[in-house]
This record gives C-alpha cells, structure tokens and sequence, in this order.
C-alpha cells in the first residue's frame, strides 16, 4: 500500500470516514481538503447496481455541463468534403480523413474529443484499439458520428462541456465535474447535470437499485461518500 504524505494525512482528518455527506457538504468539505498546488478536477464515482457483462444493462450517455469542465477543449473531427468545410467553420481544431488516421496511429492523441461523420467510420474503424482505450473513439451511441449539418450543434456542445460517461467492466462510472477552483454553487449544477444524465440512461434490462453507492473526490484528494438520498434527488430538482 503506498504511503501517503503529510499534507494527505493531514487533509483526511476533515474527513469522517464512516459519514455520509449530502453534495453540498461534499463539495465544501473536498475545497477544504485540498492541499496540492493545482487546480485539482473533482471526480464523481457511481457504483452501479447492473451487471456490465449483460448488453441488456449497459449504461452510456453524455452530460452536458452547464460550467463546462474548466479547461480548453480540442476538438478533431473525422470528415471529408463539403462536412469538412462545416466543422472548420464551426471551430474544430483538428479536421481530416485519411491524414488524421494516419498522425494517429503514428502515436499522435493531442485532442480531447473526437466525432466523426457515419461516412467516415470506416476508416475511423482501425483506430478502435488506440481511441477506445482513451475514451476518444466516435460512437453514434455517445452521440459522436454525426451528420454534417450536425456538427456545429455536437462541436458547440464539446466545447461548452460536452463530458460522456460510461459502465466500466466492475460496474463504476466515473465522470469528472469541473475544477476545486469552482465556485461551490457552479459545481453543483455540474453535479446536477450529470446525475440527470445517468437516470435518464437507465437501461431497459435494469433490476433492483439502479445506483448503488456515490463518492465525490479530486485528483489528489481521498473520497467523500454521498448521502444517495440527497443525491439522487438532484435529478428531479
């Protein structure tokens, strides 16, 4: 187990570890808690109550965060022809066809979202292990292989704070909500945003509790567990 340091130590006294917190106390007690130089990302983390192993009770979708996420986004799209010509005009960083496929399996990721036109997929296709890994491979799931007359709508989307989520292979989403240099009200909507999110992605083959636990941390910081109850019911506020 790896040793924490004294500013850690320190920092988890606030913390009562037997505690639940409503989001509000969360937040507030996870900006008292930070003790690192740099503007940490607050993370939240769902334990879902499906199983990832049935298609039937896969969990995915897109939160659109109100405050964004506090950073620049860069934006690649996958596209050719007069669509090219759309998602340059619309504020993409990186538009292209065969020469973005080929920079990326050169090793080139130096983007934060990526989206594609259906007609480009098949090309986007071999970049499935090098994307998929990193969250980056468009999918019409997730909202991201879009029509030409789409893309404006999708980039404007990315770069307001466009964030997706998805069910990992132990059952856990794990999303980020902004930066701890939020004002406290900001991440709370954030929060809100993205809880409305995965209710409203609730699969058809879900059974029993659909959200089993909810902790709220930062980068550097240990977990704060959410009182479910408060948090929950952020969707329907």
């Amino acid at each position: 187990m790896v040793k924490q340091g004294k500013k850690y130590q320190e920092a988890v006294k606030l913390l009562d570890r037997r505690g639940v917190y409503s989001p509000q106390e969360a937040i507030e007690l996870a900006k008292k808690m930070a003790y690192v130089k740099f503007d940490e990302t607050v993370e939240l983390h769902l334990r879902m109550g499906v199983d990832p192993r049935n298609a039937s009770q896969q969990v995915r979708g897109v939160a659109l965060l109100p405050h964004g996420l506090g950073k620049e986004v860069r934006i690649l799209v996958f596209a050719q022809g007069e669509a090219e010509r759309v998602a340059k005009e619309a504020g993409a960083d990186f538009v292209g066809g065969d020469d973005l496929v080929k920079k990326i399996e050169g090793g080139w990721l130096d983007f934060d979202a990526a989206m594609a036109t259906p007609d480009m997929m098949s090309k986007v296709g071999k970049l499935g292990k090098i994307l998929g890994r990193r969250g980056l491979m468009p999918n019409p799931k997730s909202g991201t292989v879009v029509a030409a007359e789409d893309l404006p709508r999708v980039i404007g989307d990315a770069r307001k704070g466009r964030v997706e989520f998805k069910l990992d292979r132990t059952a856990i989403i794990h999303v980020p909500l902004g930066k701890i240099s939020f004002e406290d009200d900001k991440l709370l909507d954030n929060l809100t945003a993205i809880i409305e999110a995965v209710v409203k992605a609730k699969p058809s083959g879900a059974k029993g509790q659909y959200v089993k636990s909810a902790t709220l941390t930062t980068s550097m910081g240990p977990g704060i567990r959410l009182d479910l109850k408060s948090t929950l019911v952020l969707s329907a506020s």
